[in-house]
C-alpha cells in the first residue's frame, strides 16, 4: 500500500521547452486588432513556465450557438498545441454532463492487478463522475485504448438511482475513489436520500472500489453540496460546500481517526478572524450534526461564508508550505468574490494541531478572468482555471487560464495566462487534469477537460457532451498567413483554416 505523498505522484513531469511561435501571433495583426498587438510584442519571459510553455491565446472566442454535431476542435487552442476528442455522450457507457477527472495516481494498494491486467498500469484509466440529475454514474476509459480501431474502451464503474448531481472526484492515497454529490439540503431542491444514511439531508461523499464499483457512503465528511475535494500530505480531507452564502459557501477539513479510514472522524470549518482574508482558524463542527446539515451546522458554529466556492487543489510551495487553492465563482455578501483564494495551512508553523491558517487572493477577477470554476495544478505549480460563466446573454466562449506560481511570497499569483477558449456560447469546460502520461503516441504531458454543452432552449434538445485531451503537437503544422483568405483561427493551434472545414 502507498502512503499518501505518493498520491501526488502524478505532478512529477518532465520539462520540455518548445520555441515561441511568435511569427504565427504576429500574423494575427492582420485578422484581429487591439489583442493581437499586445501579443505579438510577447517574448519568452512572458509566457509560463513549466510543462506547457505556450504563447498564449489573444483572445476569448467569439462564441456560436450550439450545432447538432459538436466540433472536434472545441477549443481555440496555442500553436503548436493540439485537441484530441476521445470519447463522446453514448447512454449508457458515457452518460450526458461529463465533470470532474481523476487517474488511478498509483496502484490499488492490494495484490493483483486493476482490471486483471498485469505490470505498471499508474495513470492508464480515467475516472470521471457525471453531473445528472438522477441514477449518477461515474465511468472509467482505458487510454491505452484510445487509438484502437473500436474507439476506446469505455465502461460504467459504479451507478445508483438514489445518486445525483455526481461532481467531485478524487484518487485516494489509499487506492479508492471519492465521488461526491453536489446538492442542496431541501431547503433549496429535492434530495433521494441515500437507505444508509437516511438522517442525511444534502450531498453525501462515497468512496468506491476503482476495480468492483463498490461503493461505501462516508456521512462523517458531512451532508452538503459538494465538489471539489482533496488530501493534505497528513491524510486529512479538505472540500467546500457550493451552495451560496450565508447560509453555506464554508471551507471544510476532515481529519480521520484513523488515517486511511474515512468512516469516522472530526469535521472543521474554516473561520476568518475578520472578513473573507487574513488570518484564520479551524472550528471543529458536532459530529452528529454534520451527518445531517454541516452547512447548518458551520452556520451556528459561525464559520466565514464564501459566495459558491467550487473546486479545491492542494500543493506545496518552494517554502515547504502546503497551499490549499479555492476557486470562488460568485459574489459574496459585501460584494467580493469571483476569484482564487490561496490558503496557507500552516503545515510547518501551526501548532501540532494545524489548527491554523491564513487566506489571500491568489487571483481575483477584474479583467477578462471570470467565475473561476474548476482547478488543476502542473508540477511546476502553475494553477490551470476553468470559466463556469452562465449562458445568457453570453457573446464569447468559457476560457481556460493559467495562474503562474507567486514568487513574491506574498500570496498571490504572479501572472495570468489565457490557455484555451471554447467556441461555442452554450458550453462549458470542466474537470480539467493535468497528467504526465500522454497515451495518444506524442511526448509530454496531456491535459485532460470535458466539454459540458448547455441542452437548454434547444427542442429537441442537444447534448453531444466530449472528452477532450489537450497537448503539444510533435508536427505542427503553421498554415501561411494571407491577409482576408483565414480567419484567426487557422493560427491558433491545430484549428482549420475555416470553421466549416473541421465543423
Amino acid at each position: 500500500m502507498n502512503g499518501p505523498d505518493e498520491s501526488r505522484g502524478r505532478k512529477r513531469v518532465r520539462v520540455r521547452t518548445r520555441i515561441p511561435r511568435l511569427l504565427a501571433y504576429a500574423a494575427l495583426c492582420i485578422c484581429i486588432s487591439s489583442p493581437a498587438v499586445a501579443l505579438a510584442m510577447a517574448t519568452e519571459n512572458e509566457q509560463p513556465r513549466g510543462p506547457f510553455q505556450f504563447t498564449p491565446v489573444p483572445a476569448s472566442s467569439a462564441c456560436t450557438d450550439l450545432t447538432a454535431v459538436p466540433s472536434e476542435k472545441p477549443f481555440i487552442v496555442p500553436p503548436g498545441y493540439e485537441q484530441i476528442v476521445f470519447e463522446r455522450e453514448a447512454e449508457p457507457r458515457f452518460p450526458n454532463s461529463p465533470d470532474m477527472n481523476t487517474v488511478n495516481e498509483q496502484g490499488a494498494g492490494k495484490p493483483g492487478a486493476l482490471f486483471g491486467i498485469e505490470g505498471s498500469h499508474v495513470g492508464r484509466f480515467l475516472f470521471r463522475t457525471h453531473e445528472v440529475r438522477e441514477n449518477g454514474a461515474v465511468t472509467v476509459t482505458d487510454m491505452e485504448t484510445v487509438d484502437d480501431p473500436g474507439g476506446p474502451v469505455t465502461r460504467t464503474l459504479a451507478r445508483r438511482p438514489d445518486w445525483e448531481r455526481l461532481d467531485g472526484i478524487r484518487w485516494t492515497p489509499w487506492g479508492t475513489i471519492l465521488a461526491a454529490e453536489e446538492v442542496d439540503n431541501p431547503r433549496n431542491a429535492p434530495v433521494l436520500l441515500d437507505p444508509r444514511s437516511p438522517e442525511s439531508l444534502a450531498g453525501l461523499v462515497y468512496e468506491i472500489d476503482p476495480e468492483t464499483g463498490a461503493a461505501q457512503v462516508r456521512p462523517a465528511i458531512g451532508s452538503r453540496s459538494h465538489e471539489g475535494l482533496d488530501f493534505d500530505p497528513q491524510g486529512n480531507l479538505y472540500g467546500i460546500s457550493e451552495e451560496p452564502a450565508p447560509n453555506g459557501g464554508f471551507i471544510y477539513r476532515f481529519v480521520p481517526d484513523h488515517r486511511g479510514d474515512l468512516a469516522s472522524g472530526q469535521l472543521y470549518a474554516l473561520k476568518v478572524a475578520s472578513g473573507e482574508t487574513g488570518p484564520a482558524t479551524w472550528i471543529p463542527l458536532d459530529r452528529a450534526s454534520v451527518r445531517i446539515d454541516s452547512d447548518a451546522t458551520a452556520t451556528a458554529a459561525g464559520a466565514t461564508p464564501y459566495q459558491r466556492p467550487e473546486d479545491v487543489e492542494i500543493g506545496r510551495n518552494a517554502t515547504g508550505t502546503d497551499t490549499m487553492f479555492v476557486a470562488v465563482t460568485g459574489f459574496g455578501p459585501t460584494g467580493v468574490g469571483q476569484r482564487v483564494l490561496a490558503i496557507d495551512l500552516r503545515e510547518p508553523r501551526g501548532t501540532s494541531d494545524h489548527d491554523t491558517a491564513y487566506v489571500t487572493d491568489y487571483v481575483t477577477t477584474g479583467g477578462e478572468l471570470s467565475r473561476p470554476d474548476n482547478l488543476d495544478l502542473d508540477p511546476a505549480g502553475n494553477l490551470y482555471i476553468t470559466e463556469d460563466q452562465p449562458p445568457a446573454n453570453r457573446v464569447h466562449g468559457n476560457d481556460i487560464w493559467v495562474a503562474t506560481p507567486d514568487e513574491g511570497n506574498d500570496g498571490t499569483a504572479e501572472a495570468v495566462f489565457r490557455f484555451a477558449t471554447l467556441k461555442e456560447c452554450r458550453a462549458e469546460p470542466t474537470g480539467i487534469y493535468f497528467d504526465e502520461r500522454n497515451p495518444f503516441g506524442e511526448g509530454g504531458p496531456t491535459l485532460y477537460v470535458n466539454v459540458m454543452r448547455t441542452a437548454a432552449g434547444n427542442n429537441p434538445p442537444i447534448r453531444h457532451d466530449l472528452a477532450v485531451a489537450i497537448m503539444e503537437d510533435e508536427l505542427p503544422g503553421l498554415p501561411m498567413p494571407i491577409a482576408g483568405l483565414l480567419t484567426p483561427d487557422a493560427f491558433v493551434g491545430d484549428s482549420e483554416p475555416t470553421e466549416s472545414a473541421s465543423d
